[in-house]
């Protein structure tokens, strides 16, 4: 397959990070299906992606008609028989049995259609499982907020050809964004980094070195955009939590990735930042 020959791209997921890659497909002109079983979970993603927009036409980054445009390129779907394209990009829920029978179902709708997989955690390899063309399979991981973040991680596993590789890359460009090629290992390269970021920040205030807005507040002075528990909280602590654990998992218990009870309790309080309005701050 050519560039040229992906015209629509569906988009699994219509959470946070979804909706972003949604948004930067349809601003990338291409036809892009927005899938969820909620409806009204995409009537959401939708006004986010109009405010989004609407913010970048108060600054003059976009016209009008170039607003008109990206929303007509977005259609809704709520039936997964109605996901017939060129390239899926699944960003559902973190869990490896959804993932894996949403790909296996769409292999049938879309015999020759590229699975993508957003993951942040789970391996590209065992999402692709159950395929009977595990060659079509490939992680495309962006950050959050998708928009905005111009990072993809492009995961590649032993099954992926080079013409897969090669035109994922060209694809990610043309939403201008930047490719970055890794293997198919825990965490990949960003989130595997990343994980001390928020492990040692926690142990910190564990251990009442420091408080929150001190330990962020120094973190930001030393150059970071957003300190560790400010970016906890954008993320989701729940999604953050759930990434620290598959990495802890993956690599045999590693006390250095051992997720801390700070952050657990957050998530059993269904305090997960600024999606429920309270984190480890108030919004």
């Amino acid at each position: 397959m050519l560039l040229s020959e992906i015209k629509t791209i569906a988009v699994l997921g219509a959470g946070t990070m979804g909706q972003g890659i949604a948004q930067v497909c349809a601003m990338a002109g291409y036809k892009t299906l927005l899938y969820d079983i909620d409806s009204s979970l995409l009537q959401k993603a939708l006004g986010t992606i109009e405010q989004n927009l609407e913010s970048a036409l108060a600054k003059r980054k976009i016209t009008a008609e170039f607003k008109k445009l990206i929303l007509e390129n977005i259609r809704l779907v709520n039936e997964l028989n109605d996901v017939h394209v060129e390239l899926v990009i699944e960003a559902v829920v973190e869990k490896l049995e959804v993932k894996q029978q949403l790909f296996a179902e769409l292999e049938k709708i879309n015999h020759n259609c590229i699975l993508a997989s957003n993951t942040s955690s789970i391996s590209i390899a065992q999402i692709a499982s159950g395929m009977k063309n595990r060659g079509n399979c490939i992680g495309l991981h962006f950050f959050n907020p998708a928009h905005a973040m111009k990072l993809v991680e492009v995961v590649v596993t032993n099954s992926a050809n080079g013409e897969l590789i090669g035109l994922m890359k060209q694809f990610v460009k043309s939403l201008n964004k930047i490719p970055v090629e890794t293997k198919d290992s825990p965490g990949f390269i960003v989130n595997r980094v990343a994980r001390h970021y928020y492990v040692e920040s926690l142990k910190l205030l564990e251990e009442k070195v420091a408080s929150i807005e001190s330990i962020d507040k120094l973190l930001r002075s030393a150059g970071f955009k957003m300190g560790p528990f400010e970016l906890m909280d954008l993320i989701g602590i729940d999604v953050n939590l759930a990434v620290t654990t598959s990495l802890y998992n993956s690599f045999h218990q590693e006390v250095r990735f051992k997720p801390n009870h700070i952050q657990e309790q957050k998530v059993l309080e269904r305090q997960l930042g600024k999606k429920t309005g309270k984190g480890f701050y108030e919004y």
